[in-house]
């Protein structure tokens, strides 16, 4: 019969562990000096190796002749407890065994000296599981246990774990493996197979495996029972990636407004048997991919897929308004929790999707805000006389650069008599913040800043510009090294207010439309 290869190439030692060595190094340093304590919590995701170094620590604990704290995996306890033969060590499964009686009898065992090994050793599996009776009754044993009992708690739910439990363990937060660790051991697994593996088919598996050792197993013995020839193409149509064509359909049915197009796409999809609740959590992984691709860096090393998908999420993110990425997501996940209290599935995506083609339904302040972003890049789009609104302005400052007098700009007097002035180049700050952040250029798109002694006060009417520049150290970094790039001065940064606003006369109310527009328009292009 074949053997599963997560079991096959489970760590036999703290060595074999792979990402976690701030954890391993510890436990085995605790081995080695014998200073090991009687309870353990292991904590973080499923497949990052909480099991297997729960049942290194038990060898480690009993090996007659450890390595550096690392058990030898040769004498006679080792060799005993890898085929169950020593019974000192127990493994329980608290998904299956969480009741008080099953914690009492636990309780009760644990009284008696080891019979082989030098310590009993409890390892407790998924412990979050355990009723509130059941953690009460395993309470005592852990405030007053044996000398002779070691206790090791797994969970991947640490916070359903009661602080009078936690308070007494020695607590180790397992992370998510990097996606470079595991590419490597699934080249170093496929080696010792005889499988080849394509380096992206490698690197594809780390990336689906969402930091989970096991998972990425898993998913390589089902591309080998496929094909020992592991290609990239494989790795996806094993993992389900293959066929998300209507997912790109219906974001740009979304985008474009065709709600009855939506309803006859959704519609084949129901028939073909797709499940709505599925459908939405596709939809909301997908928005999530191109909202990464608009704000990232380096949005393939987060985004999963093969490069060809990765590629055509790109070039769909840019086509889309990051303020209709976060609306359009926010409503499918309204709709899913919509399904679960019980509402027709098919009904509740057909709804929320029209919603999403029409918004004008939709009152809600998000909406409001996506129809306002869209009518701003209408405006933008307006032309006078067959020239458009920046080239007029340019037109105009050509014909005026000739006159002897500038304009004027603005100017106010505040309280400690600084001069608050517009700061005219502002529009290539602009320019180069959009490579550096996509992100931070959606935020400050159409706004404008003002000088105002050692301030540089900016006026932006994105709702989330304020929370912005408070908490992101990197964003405001960013905008104070480009300003200082182009004007060799350095400013401390800050909201535009009407407090500061430079006084000025009134005029047209029709002037002051196209003058706020014009200025948009010409910091967008």
């Amino acid at each position: 019969m074949h053997q599963a290869l997560y079991r096959k190439y489970r760590p036999k030692t703290f060595s074999d562990v792979c990402g976690q060595d701030h954890i391993s190094n510890t436990l085995k340093t605790q081995v080695s000096e014998n200073r090991f304590t009687h309870a353990y919590l292991f904590t973080g995701s499923r497949g990052t190796g909480k099991t297997s170094s729960a049942k290194i620590l038990a060898k480690a604990v009993n090996c007659l002749d450890p390595h550096n704290g690392d058990p030898c995996n040769e004498c006679e306890n080792c060799k005993g407890i890898d085929n169950g033969e020593i019974l000192d060590v127990v493994e329980i499964d608290a998904a299956s065994n969480n009741g008080v009686e099953d914690i009492r009898n636990l309780r009760d065992q644990v009284e008696y000296l080891p019979s082989k090994a030098k310590f009993r050793v409890y390892i407790i599996d998924e412990v979050h599981m355990l009723s509130k009776s059941a953690f009460n009754a395993l309470l005592k044993t852990l405030e007053e246990p044996p000398a002779h009992v070691i206790f090791i708690l797994a969970t991947t739910e640490v916070w359903a774990i009661p602080a009078t439990i936690l308070s007494r363990c020695q607590r180790y937060d397992f992370n998510r493996i990097s996606a470079e660790i595991i590419a490597s051991r699934i080249k170093y697994v496929c080696e010792q197979e005889s499988y080849t593996i394509e380096d992206n088919a490698a690197t594809l598996i780390s990336k689906l495996c969402d930091g989970g050792m096991r998972d990425a197993l898993s998913l390589l013995d089902l591309c080998a029972g496929t094909d020992t020839n592991i290609t990239e193409k494989l790795v996806a149509e094993c993992a389900g990636l293959i066929g998300k064509e209507h997912l790109f359909k219906l974001v740009d049915i979304i985008e474009s407004g065709d709600a009855p197009g939506a309803v006859n796409l959704l519609d084949e999809l129901y028939n073909a048997s797709c499940d709505m609740e599925r459908l939405m959590n596709e939809l909301i992984s997908h928005y999530r991919d191109l909202l990464v691709a608009k704000t990232a860096k380096n949005p393939e090393r987060l985004i999963t897929g093969t490069k060809e998908d990765i590629l055509r999420i790109t070039e769909q993110a840019e086509k889309i308004k990051f303020e209709n990425i976060l609306y359009c997501t926010k409503k499918f996940s309204e709709c899913l929790d919509t399904m679960k209290k019980g509402t027709s599935k098919r009904v509740a995506a057909e709804t929320t999707i029209i919603r999403l083609c029409t918004n004008e339904l939709d009152l809600s302040g998000e909406a409001v805000l996506k129809r306002i972003s869209n009518l701003e890049e209408k405006i933008t789009k307006i032309a006078f006389g067959g020239e458009t609104v920046k080239e007029q302005r340019t037109e105009q400052s050509k014909s005026s650069s000739a006159k002897p007098e500038k304009e004027k700009e603005p100017v106010h007097k505040n309280t400690i008599g600084a001069e608050l002035k517009k700061f005219t180049k502002w529009a290539e700050v602009l320019e180069l913040i959009k490579p550096e952040s996509n992100m931070l250029y959606t935020v400050l798109r159409g706004s404008v800043a003002y000088i105002k002694g050692q301030y540089l006060l900016i006026d932006a009417n994105n709702p989330i510009f304020a929370e912005t520049l408070r908490n992101s150290e990197e964003h405001r970094n960013t905008i104070r090294n480009i300003v200082f790039k182009i004007t060799g001065e350095k400013y401390r940064l800050g909201p535009y207010s009407e407090k500061t606003a430079p006084k000025q006369e009134s005029k047209d109310r029709l002037d002051e439309f196209i003058d706020k527009f014009s200025d948009d328009i010409t910091l967008e292009e």
